[in-house]
């Protein structure tokens, strides 16, 4: 569950930078909660061409958090806020 919820994470951060079919699938699998059979049944394509793309979306994913650490760093910083004045932590969040 854990990573599911952080493959979730990184596509909000690194979603546009898929395809349009990466994208599909992944928001298939995903957000729409649907096997592999039937993303496959929805699309035409086979349930083994499914699940290679879904892993070449993960695995992309992970290598752009790798690279640019965008949703690392918002942990960080949410984590550094948390303790700050209520006004303040406010005001930082708006702007990430």
């Amino acid at each position: 569950m854990e990573d599911r919820i952080y493959l979730i994470n990184l596509y909000d951060y690194y979603g546009d930078l898929l395809t349009t079919k990466q994208k599909e699938y992944f928001e298939s699998y995903y957000f729409d909660n649907l096997s592999l059979g039937e993303i496959s049944e929805n699309t035409s394509v086979s349930r083994n061409a499914i699940h290679k793309q879904l892993k070449e979306v993960k695995d992309l994913l992970e290598h752009y958090e790798e690279i640019l650490k965008l949703y690392n760093k918002k942990i960080k910083i949410n984590d550094i806020i948390k303790d700050i004045d209520k006004d303040i932590k406010e005001q930082i969040e708006e702007l990430i």
